[in-house]
């Protein structure tokens, strides 16, 4: 397929510094662009690669527009990551193929699910009893969705996707384990999406609960009764325990981990890798992991990590000296 770049400036706005006719029938990294293909430019520490580019057009913000018109075509907008994103959206709606059945033929169907005639769900997914799809909401292949659980409108479940398996709970007896039965469901919101292979357990006794416009890539487990707020958006691998209490406008870094019961304020930001252990109130961008180092010096500082306390309260009695 191939849009001229009125079209494209017609359809997302935009101002346009080039030629209207030119047509675009791709796009790809700053980097790799050739002559026929639309690439953006958002940060800018890559000037460099924008002087070297040969795309087609570029789309870039107003600080750039000099260097930007120096060598070809370009889009100015305010946001040209953002302007990026729906210019995707718009390629992907143009070469889209024809829409298949809205239910495959191997999904299976529970009669008492309700799925709204505006959803599409994929092979193999299942759909248990009780549940409800919302509509424009999509489930790719092999999604299933337990007894029970409600999924907004808008939503994207990607491939592999469990929504509503038993949350992990276990009573000891007697040196064993009794299990304790999930009674809960899940509750997704409107504009939800979830990545491939991400399950979303259901509540012991209330729901677990994902607020509107939460994205959570791929590979995340989310545990019983955990609640998401609005727009939060967590990176793979992520593993967040039981009864957790996330705020909005939050995001997560992959491979991060947070404990059971604990309550995190909206607008934080968790880096990568890190370890939450105790609630957090206020907002804020917070790391918590062991800097990575040669092996020799890592295990030096980790032996000497150990003896921190007891140097501490050495410090403490010499300074009442």
């Amino acid at each position: 397929m191939a849009l001229a770049l009125a079209a494209i400036v017609e359809a997302l706005g935009g101002e346009l510094h080039g030629d209207p006719a030119l047509s675009i029938q791709g796009l790809a990294p700053l980097e790799h662009a050739g002559p026929g293909q639309l690439a953006f430019l958002s940060n800018p520490r890559y000037r460099s690669q924008l002087a070297a580019s040969r795309a087609g057009c570029v789309i870039v913000a107003p600080a750039m527009l000099e260097a930007a018109t120096a060598r070809g075509a370009c889009i100015v907008t305010p946001d040209p990551y953002l302007y990026f994103a729906r210019l995707t959206q718009l390629w992907k709606r143009q070469a889209a193929p024809p829409a298949g059945p809205a239910i495959h033929p191997s999904a299976v169907i529970d009669p008492d699910a309700v799925i709204d005639p505006g959803a599409r769900i994929g092979a193999l997914c299942v759909v248990e009893r009780g549940a409800r799809i919302g509509a424009g909401t999509v489930l790719k292949p092999r999604v299933m969705v337990g007894e029970d659980c409600v999924i907004g409108e808008r939503c994207i479940l990607q491939a592999g996707a469990v929504i509503g398996a038993d949350g992990f709970g276990f009573a000891p007896n007697a040196g064993a384990w009794e299990k304790i039965e999930q009674l809960g469901a899940v509750r997704i919101g409107n504009d939800v999406e979830v990545g491939a292979n991400t399950c979303i357990d259901r509540g012991a006794l209330a729901d677990t609960v994902i607020e509107d416009g939460v994205k959570l890539d791929n590979l995340i487990q989310v545990g019983h009764n955990v609640r998401i707020g609005k727009h939060t958006a967590v990176a793979g691998n992520v593993g967040i325990a039981g009864s957790t209490t996330i705020g909005a406008h939050c995001t997560i870094g992959g491979g991060a981990g947070i404990l059971g019961h604990l309550t995190i304020a909206d607008h934080v930001h968790i880096s990568a890798v890190s370890l939450v252990s105790r609630s957090i109130a206020k907002p804020g961008h917070y790391t918590g992991f062991f800097p990575i180092d040669d092996n020799a010096a890592w295990e030096k500082n980790a032996a000497a990590l150990k003896q921190l306390y007891a140097l501490r309260e050495r410090l403490k009695a010499l300074e009442k000296k």
